[in-house]
């Protein structure tokens, strides 16, 4: 199967790839063929895991790799910060678990027909199906799209620019609706209490005028 190479910025030597397979266990061995060209210094693999979700959309990383010069640990990196937006609520909205759960969460007629750099790889990491995903420099997408068809591996490439792009945007995007979400919340709330108000008023006006008859309307 061959790799598809997907990216605004092609040219970019720093990518993401999500690498799905038609056997999941040759995502393990496709880890290791990444860690060996990185050691034959034909690409550098700043961070890798092996990856699935789970019917709820949650990602279980099963395996990782990280160059301890970028973060330390995979979980620590930009592929760490990336498995944690994908396989959380954002995931869901951008696309990214069950389509029973996305479809009832959206109308049709909303879908966003833009492609994002983080819907492409959330939706590229299939429920029940073992993925790898990595951060990785190299010189060309020939060497890791030939290496990962020979383990029938399909690639979906994004340059890191666009991905960290994105992140920094959907946090920014996350902390607005948040922000907007409590204001409309502390509205609620003041309505709720102007009308109580005016209910404890009305009461205490009927109290002190027990015998008042209520005006009539012309």
């Amino acid at each position: 199967m061959k790799g598809t190479s997907v990216s605004d910025n092609p040219l970019s030597p720093d990518n993401v790839i999500v690498v799905s397979f038609s056997d999941d266990s040759n995502a393990f061995d496709a880890l290791t063929r990444l860690k060996e060209l990185d050691s034959q210094q034909q690409i550098d693999l700043r961070a890798g895991a092996v990856v699935v979700r789970d019917h709820n959309g949650l990602i279980e990383e099963k395996d990782e790799v990280a160059d301890e010069e970028w973060e330390g640990t995979a979980g620590g990196g930009l592929i760490g910060l990336l498995i944690g937006i994908i396989g959380g609520p954002l995931g869901i909205l951008i696309g990214g678990a069950t389509g029973v759960l996305v479809g009832s969460l959206f109308d049709v007629h909303d879908a966003d027909e833009t492609e994002s750099a983080l819907g492409e790889i959330s939706r590229s990491v299939q429920v029940g199906r073992n993925a790898v995903i990595a951060e990785v420099s190299e010189p060309s997408p020939d060497v890791i799209d030939t290496a990962m068809e020979r383990l029938g591996g399909s690639v979906l490439r994004r340059s890191v620019a666009d991905v960290e792009a994105e992140i920094a945007a959907a946090e920014k995007a996350q902390r607005e609706a948040k922000k907007k979400a409590r204001k409309e919340l502390r509205h609620a709330r003041h309505e709720k209490h102007q009308e109580e108000v005016h209910t404890k008023v009305q009461e205490l006006k009927a109290k002190l005028h027990p015998h008042k008859a209520p005006a009539k309307s012309a």
